[in-house]
């Protein structure tokens, strides 16, 4: 009955909290055991100040508690590796093609606005965690909203993440066959099962993912983290060799290769080796460009940056973990994000101009699909999207602990259960799925926007005590105005996909 009635206890805006209640009592639930976030505790601060002492009182003469029974034991740098992960994912793939719908400066531009406010909405979640003791991101929508507030952030985390999964499976059923048959100079007609992405992408599922899913703790994967960043460096490096070394207008591989890709409209014409001249009209930079394909470029962009689900948990498992640090780490992951996106971006955008596909490995297969390097470049992308599948899957699993089972301690069976569960529903999805483009495009446009913008904004207004910040203080105006940004984002982006659908003119494209 006492977590019954501390629940009952507590408003939406923190007022009825009393920290000296709990402050001498040493916690002995871990993280795990707490799900509905109604144990509210300070963690220790090695430089003796603690960063949210605005908020909370101080104890005299008691030493603060840990936050978990548990201390956190991942490096700084590790951190890094597992948010830059979190952040990196397909999207990479298709941003060249969103800078040939957008323009150099437009994108850069865009881009930049999109990182810093998936910077500003972090530094909110962590906030509204040091006032409320929480790192769960559904129980700062239980202790801001109750209920409901912890139901749809769960929900908002596990279609978002889903999504993410799927599109990262997608991409191993889709290349890694055309991996193999260029290795292996195999007949792309020949009936061979490892030619087969269905069966290779449940092959990989059960052989890599899982094992690495049933890590009970993220900080393990810091350094899969670092070795698949280390993967998508490999990817950009060969994007900027492949600008200098591709002339503009390229010549495409022979007509009746199978790796040939029609999915352009290309004027070009034949010569006698059966090479196609493409006019060199394109092969100019635009500044600015506005199409009918531009408005994805903005879901896109937040999809790509989507890893606030990832933030708590990985602040829980940080070493000496302080607010100011584990801002320090989404800066940087950020920003390196943003600096790999943006030069993916422009030299892809700046080898194929618009002519560029919406995946740029597909548009290196027009010239030569067998080229070395780039199958290579495709190896290490497979490695890259696989193991950020555990990643991502681990604040799906605690949202829908958080949902069905928030009063159970952490048991193997059930944590393993519900990563055989969702790696089950994602291979369904990716192997009878006809067409998830849409499910992405929905997904993208409500989700992303919850999670970046709005309930971070929401958690944070009404989380903070108004007698600390009133509604018409400066940071809760700047907060509201965020939200009222992610509502519009919303509207916008649903429009906009809903009037494309109806028109039929929807190309697609995109993902996390």
């Amino acid at each position: 009955m006492e977590h019954s009635q501390s629940e009952m206890n507590i408003l939406s805006n923190g007022k009825s909290y009393d920290l000296g209640d709990d402050v001498g009592v040493s916690m002995k639930t871990p993280l795990e055991d707490d799900q509905n976030g109604t144990q509210t505790v300070r963690f220790d601060d090695p430089d003796g100040g603690l960063e949210n002492e605005e908020f909370l009182p101080s104890a005299d003469g008691k030493k603060p508690v840990h936050f978990t029974d548990f201390e956190g034991k991942t490096s700084f740098g590790m951190s890094v590796f597992n948010l830059g992960n979190a952040i990196m994912g397909s999207g990479i793939l298709g941003l060249a093609y969103a800078m040939a719908n957008t323009g150099i400066l437009l994108f850069l531009f865009l881009l930049t606005a999109v990182a810093a406010l998936s910077s500003y909405s972090i530094h909110l979640l962590l906030k509204s965690s040091g006032i409320v003791g929480i790192r769960a991101y559904e129980q700062l929508g239980f202790r801001a909203f109750g209920i409901p507030g912890k139901m749809a952030a769960g929900i908002a985390i596990t279609l978002q993440n889903i999504g993410a999964m799927s599109s990262y499976l997608y991409i191993v059923k889709s290349e890694l066959p055309l991996v193999i048959q260029a290795f292996l100079k195999a007949d792309p007609n020949a009936d061979l099962w490892y030619l087969n992405g269905n069966y290779l992408v449940i092959m990989v599922s059960a052989s890599v993912i899982l094992p690495l899913a049933l890590m009970k703790q993220l900080g393990y994967l810091g350094y899969t983290s670092g070795f698949s960043l280390s993967c998508m460096v490999f990817f950009l490096t060969a994007v900027i060799y492949k600008k200098f070394q591709i002339l503009c207008p390229f010549e495409e591989f022979s007509a009746n290769s199978t790796e040939v890709h029609h999915s352009l409209n290309v004027s070009s014409l034949s010569d006698d080796h059966g090479l196609a001249h493409q006019d060199d009209s394109h092969c100019t930079p635009h500044m600015f460009t506005i199409n009918s394909q531009t408005a994805y470029t903005i879901p896109i962009l937040a999809f790509a940056f989507v890893c606030h689900p990832e933030v708590l948990p990985i602040y829980t498992e940080l070493r000496n973990p302080t607010k100011k640090k584990m801002q320090k780490v989404s800066n940087i992951s950020i920003f390196v994000m943003y600096t790999m996106y943006f030069l993916a971006a422009l030299f892809g955008y700046l080898t194929f101009y618009d002519k560029v596909e919406p995946e740029l490995l597909h548009t290196y297969s027009r010239i030569d699909p067998y080229d070395t390097l780039i199958l290579c470049v495709r190896v290490a992308v497979l490695t890259a999207v696989t193991l950020t599948v555990p990643i991502v899957l681990f604040p799906v699993r605690r949202a829908i602990q958080h949902m069905l089972f928030p009063t159970k301690s952490f048991s193997w069976p059930r944590h393993t259960i519900i990563a055989l569960v969702l790696l089950t529903i994602i291979n369904m999805l990716v192997i009878f799925a006809p067409n998830i483009l849409g499910i992405f495009g929905i997904i993208g446009a409500t989700s992303a926007p919850c999670l970046i913008f709005i309930f971070p904004a929401v958690f944070y207004i009404r989380i903070v005590p108004k007698d600390k910040e009133p509604m018409n203080s400066t940071p809760k105006i700047l907060a509201a105005c965020f939200a009222a940004l992610g509502v519009s984002f919303m509207i916008m982006s649903l429009s906009f996909i809903i009037n494309d659908w109806t028109t039929g003119s929807s190309n697609g494209g995109g993902g996390h």
